[in-house]
């Protein structure tokens, strides 16, 4: 038989009776952290379970777990991680760059225009597909930081445009003949790790200490949580959102000369198609680590878990229509449960 317990008032006021309602509702701080565990590492656990699956199947045990396969994991999603990253930019201060995989296609095609049509040296093409990029993503920021307009429209226009460029600079042609020093950069090893995987890291790293620990960063973070409180406080908000498209469009440009790289030619149309998936790995990517937040780990483990989602239903025999199916359900889910743990967020600190 239970007891409850009461505590008598000094002053002889009736004695204090325990509230109901806070017994009711209250957790073990045990089952506090447990819930606070999953919510930050709920997408990583769930990788862990999709790569022990794949790696144990009878179907796919044979290729998924082959160091081969990951290095081939790696080396490929290496575009498409940069190319994130470049959306990733601009969302911190919650704009977002829809011409992020059309830029990536015109950074290609304006690196190998220069080093086989122009005849210039690889260094000349590299810096002239980055710096494509970065005038891309410069006139969106111009346009949407000081004619106050609106990201969505205004990259998906963007995007648009640069479909079309691409298809009249490129032709119906595959553009070749693109230097054996940039070939081997893409499809060659360092220490046993492809080298694409090495840009990768120093592009994440870079973008994680710009965002996380520079005053730009911090800049970015109070836009796109309070934009008003931002320019109330002297905030140089529109400067900092054209910066941000300035930087989104370079890394596209990185992308693009490291597809280049990996694919030794250009075409209308190759690349263009990293947007969604960019954007879906960026949302999945909030759903974890710190839930409600955009963040370069999280980006991370957005790209790599559907990377390897997807490897290991094509490795197991899955339809051509998986992974666009795949893609576009997790960037729904993504969202929903971004807005979820934002509404909480939002109502804890009420």
């Amino acid at each position: 038989m239970s007891t409850t317990s009461v505590r008598p008032r000094a002053n002889g006021s009736p004695p204090e009776l325990p509230d109901p309602t806070q017994a009711a509702t209250a957790q073990p701080s045990g089952a506090r952290r447990a819930l606070r565990f999953v919510e930050r590492y709920g997408l990583v656990l769930l990788l862990m379970v999709i790569v022990a699956c794949f790696s144990l199947a009878p179907a796919t045990a044979e290729t998924f777990p082959t160091l081969a396969n990951i290095r081939n994991i790696a080396a490929n999603e290496s575009i498409l991680v940069i190319a994130a990253l470049a959306a990733l930019v601009p969302l911190i201060a919650f704009r977002f760059d829809l011409s992020v995989g059309p830029n990536v296609m015109v950074s290609s095609i304006a690196t190998a225009k220069v080093v086989t049509e122009f005849q210039q040296p690889l260094i000349v093409g590299v810096l002239a597909g980055i710096g494509t990029g970065m005038v891309i993503g410069l006139i969106n920021g111009v346009i949407i930081a000081y004619f106050d307009a609106n990201s969505l429209v205004i990259t998906l226009g963007m995007m648009t445009l640069l479909a079309g460029v691409g298809s009249f600079w490129a032709g119906h042609t595959t553009l070749l003949g693109i230097p054996d020093a940039l070939a081997a950069f893409g499809n060659q090893h360092w220490l046993g790790v492809p080298r694409p995987v090495w840009l990768l890291v120093a592009v994440a790293l870079l973008v994680a200490y710009l965002l996380g620990f520079t005053v730009f960063g911090r800049s970015l973070l109070s836009i796109g949580s309070n934009e008003s409180a931002a320019r109330l406080v002297g905030l140089p908000v529109n400067r900092a959102i054209m910066i941000a498209f300035a930087i989104s469009g370079a890394l596209a440009g990185v992308a693009g000369v490291l597809l280049l790289a990996r694919t030794g030619s250009a075409a209308a149309g190759v690349g263009s198609g990293y947007t969604l998936p960019a954007l879906a790995a960026i949302f999945l990517g909030s759903t974890t680590i710190k839930p409600g937040r955009f963040t370069v780990i999280g980006t991370l483990v957005g790209v790599f878990f559907v990377a390897i989602s997807i490897n290991g239903l094509t490795l197991a025999g899955a339809a051509d229509w998986v992974e666009p199916m795949f893609n576009g359900a997790a960037i729904i889910i993504a969202v929903t449960i971004s807005a979820v743990l934002a509404k909480r967020r939002l109502e804890k600190s009420q």
